[in-house]
């Protein structure tokens, strides 16, 4: 299972799981992306849970997961990875009629007055926004301006420009404010758990961690199982997966008219909010345990 040195210590699924697998029978190892001495090709199989760091390393992490899985199994797999962890996945997803949170993107290159201006002209209901980069973890480097603060929005938006990010512009959602958001987790394409994630963003424009204090348990109500459903088949009709994936996590927030829209989909290293749910990470080490099989079994067959 796979981490790093500084994520470790905040994945506070990894505990449960390995007990979980465990009692299913799994030997595992707690191993880091940025350890050069591991060889990756002992293991039946790769997970990705808390690789964090990927996010300042993003060309080195990329090398790695395709190392990774020329040599043995990737969860989940490499072409889910490259496009998941950048969120203009969002487009893809609203093309498929999907319903996202309307989302704006600007390119390095773009001016930032410009981009910013058409996006809230587009938008004439918003009165805050949200500004971050395409590519992030852990609400790193967003942040949430009112309308009137277009120039300093403006100016957010082009420090993320020049270090060459894309960068993403949403309406911020009064729903967040007072409902906050529902995540959703999936094993193996079936429903797990969902917990609630107070707003993260506060009006002074400061960031708030999310911790395990800004979590609680949450039941996902129909209409929000059948938006998050929608999105992970979308996903693998886009990618053209033959199986399910092995874990995702759907993030929903409620709309102007009440119904859910995605905010992410969380396919490649998410946190999946076991400790607020009994069982889950059992049910998960199930998961893995049938994709192992799998993989021994094709293995015996002679295919790939």
């Amino acid at each position: 299972m796979v981490t790093d040195e500084t994520s470790l210590a905040i994945d506070f699924d990894m505990p449960l799981l390995l007990d979980a697998c465990q009692a299913a029978g799994i030997r595992t190892e707690i191993c880091s992306w940025r350890d050069p001495d591991i060889e990756w090709d002992r293991f039946d199989a790769v997970l990705l849970r808390s690789p964090w760091s990927y996010v300042e390393r993003l060309s080195e992490f990329m090398e790695w997961c395709e190392y990774v899985t020329d040599v043995t199994v990737l969860f989940n797999p490499l072409p889910v990875v490259r496009w998941n962890l950048d969120k203009r996945y969002l487009e893809d997803l609203a093309a498929a009629g999907v319903p996202v949170v309307p989302s704006g993107f600007v390119a390095p290159g773009a001016d930032p007055e410009e981009a910013l201006r058409a996006f809230l002209a587009g938008h004439e209901q918003a009165r805050e926004i949200v500004v971050k980069p395409t590519v992030g973890a852990y609400s790193r480097d967003v942040q949430r301006f009112p309308r009137s603060a277009e120039t300093e929005a403006a100016i957010y938006v082009g420090k993320l420009l020049d270090r060459g990010s894309h960068v993403i512009l949403q309406p911020y959602l009064d729903s967040v404010d007072h409902d906050g958001e529902t995540n959703l987790i999936h094993f193996d394409g079936v429903y797990s758990h969902a917990i609630r994630k107070r707003a993260l963003l506060l009006q002074d424009g400061t960031v708030d961690e999310p911790t395990q204090e800004a979590r609680t348990a949450r039941e996902a109500t129909e209409d929000e199982r059948a938006a998050a459903a929608a999105a992970l088949d979308a996903a693998a009709a886009h990618l053209e997966l033959r199986d399910p994936l092995l874990y995702g996590r759907v993030d929903l927030i409620r709309g102007a008219d009440g119904k859910p829209l995605v905010l992410e989909l969380e396919l490649c290293e998410p946190s999946l909010s076991m400790p607020f749910s009994e069982a889950s990470a059992t049910r998960f080490a199930l998961a893995v345990s049938a994709r192992l099989e799998e993989i021994s079994r094709k293995q015996k067959n002679g295919q790939s």
